[in-house]
């Protein structure tokens, strides 16, 4: 299914943010959750336009929840949007996915974006949602001839459908490239002419095509929210709580769960690990609260479940070991830990995709064997392996929670170890 069509419009207000911009305007705390991939992450549009929204309404006490994560798309935001946003409580939530996204097929997109929405409102119908859409180079070419990509398409048919606002970074982006005032990828340039202090034109917005660069593009994609806000405000109305209508699609992903693992999925020699007594459990400990370790072959982790979709969220990186997968009485397949950009740890799914409806059964062993990770490794990174091999020695597995489109079938605890 491809999302009709949608033309470039930067703003559409659509039902607007009532609720949160009555708490803003009244004062008291305020809570904005920023949920999304590495473009929010960076210290750039997320933090920019928090520190606007201070100026805006001073006499609120504004909060942060940063719930980005780099190169994650709203596939795993389906699942994680429980523990890292609803959670916290926020009064409005920004998501930002339609980067990381862009392969996915738009039914795919509309299905875990809607899964998205539904979670967050049915928590609690007063919380106010705003899509925002980023890009990348290979988005250029559609807002050119004067509409959307197909992921932030695709996105639309979700917010039209709740009357969530939306709001498109890259229009402004595309008249400044059109206008030659921007270039979109290029070497980033000397903060100023040595000779005359003045900044140097035209403005570069990134280097790789993706990322913004803080002191341009993500400054450019905070200026066109912040402009944003003015038809968002005069299409909200007084604060009430938003209806949850039947769904889009009954496919959607309403019913991600993340679980974490207990001890009763494992079997074999694992290690709960803590920030106290392991560096990738400090380093992850906001993401990844339960973080379990097997650092011995044979190790297992298995799942019964009913429903369609099972994967583990964990981490690959230079450590990273060799973990067969089985589902059901398929043949087991072999999945290496790392991969070519893994000269550092990062969280992962290890997934073996989507299963009939009905009752399933996956077991997921450390492996004995040893993935090649001089192959694996992208040639630029394969220097680091030759720095520092003993980065790259152990053959481990960390792993976390248990994503699920379904249920769990409850099963005996292991031995204690």
């Amino acid at each position: 299914m491809e999302a009709a069509p949608v033309p470039a419009v930067e703003c559409r207000p659509r039902g607007g943010l009532p609720n949160f911009l009555a708490k803003a305007r009244a004062g008291g705390d305020v809570r904005v959750a920023y949920f999304g991939g590495s473009i929010t992450a960076a210290p750039g549009w997320r933090v920019q336009s928090l520190d606007w929204l201070k100026k805006e309404f001073p006499v609120a006490r504004f909060a942060e929840i940063n719930a980005a994560i780099g190169g994650t798309g709203s596939d795993l935001g389906a699942f994680r949007v429980g523990q890292d946003v609803i959670a916290h409580k926020p009064d409005l939530v920004f998501v930002e996915f339609a980067v990381n996204d862009g392969g996915a097929p738009p039914a795919r997109i509309m299905a875990t974006m809607e899964g998205i929405v539904r979670q967050i409102l049915r928590a609690d119908s007063a919380t106010d949602i705003c899509f925002v859409y980023t890009l990348a180079l290979p988005d250029l070419p559609d807002l050119a001839k004067g509409v959307f990509q197909r992921s932030a398409a695709a996105m639309e048919a979700v917010a039209e459908h709740y009357a969530i606002p939306t709001v498109h970074f890259g229009v402004e982006v595309n008249r400044r490239i059109a206008d030659g005032s921007l270039v979109f990828k290029a070497p980033k340039p000397e903060p100023s002419d040595p000779e005359s202090g003045k900044p140097t034109a035209p403005s570069v917005f990134s280097t790789d095509g993706v990322h913004p660069h803080v002191e341009t593009g993500h400054r450019l994609y905070a200026e066109v929210l912040a402009q944003a806000f003015t038809f968002i405000a005069a299409a909200s109305t007084a604060a009430a709580a938003h209806p949850l209508p039947a769904p889009l699609r009954s496919d959607n992903w309403e019913t991600a769960k993340l679980i974490p693992i207990d001890q009763s999925m494992l079997r074999g020699d694992w290690k709960r690990v803590t920030p106290a007594d392991d560096e990738r459990a400090k380093k992850f400990v906001s993401r990844m609260p339960v973080l379990w370790k097997a650092a011995t072959p044979g190790a297992e982790l298995t799942v019964a479940f009913t429903g369609t979709m099972l994967s583990v969220y964990d981490l690959v990186g230079p450590g990273g070991g060799m973990v067969a997968v089985r589902v059901d009485d398929q043949a087991p397949k072999s999945v290496p830990r790392i991969d070519g950009y893994c000269t550092s740890w990062r969280i992962a799914q290890l997934s073996r995709g989507s299963h009939p409806p009905g009752s399933h059964r996956a077991t997921f062993t450390l492996e004995a064997s040893v993935p090649d990770k001089e192959k694996i490794l992208f040639e630029q990174n394969r220097p680091d392996l030759a720095k520092d091999p003993a980065k790259y020695a152990d053959n481990v597995w960390y792993a976390s929670a248990i994503l699920l489109l379904g249920d769990l079938v409850p099963q005996a605890a292991a031995p204690p170890r």
